[in-house]
């Protein structure tokens, strides 16, 4: 059975990265220097943490932080599911 704390981070990164990605792509902010200078990072390290496909510790400090630099609010995911709390029995 997987850890529900770390099912929860990679949930919330999954999130963050869609959001910040479509804010993106909402402004044309599409060309790696474009995003690098959006978000704060230099241009490699922006790309590999919105495009990666495997979840990393710190990813979602990252992503965080790049989320309050664009002022996006992004809604944790419910934790009690994944616990199996709520679920309908």
């Amino acid at each position: 059975m997987r850890d529900p704390t770390r099912q929860a981070e990679r949930l919330l990164a999954i999130r963050l990265r869609y959001t910040i990605n479509t804010h993106l792509e909402d402004r044309a902010v599409t060309t790696p220097a474009a995003i690098g200078a959006a978000v704060g990072l230099p241009v490699a390290e922006a790309v590999s943490l919105l495009t990666r496909r495997q979840w990393r510790a710190g990813d979602v400090a990252a992503l965080q932080a790049v989320a309050g630099r664009l002022e996006l609010d992004v809604v944790p995911p419910n934790t009690e599911l994944l616990r199996g709390e709520g679920r309908a029995r």
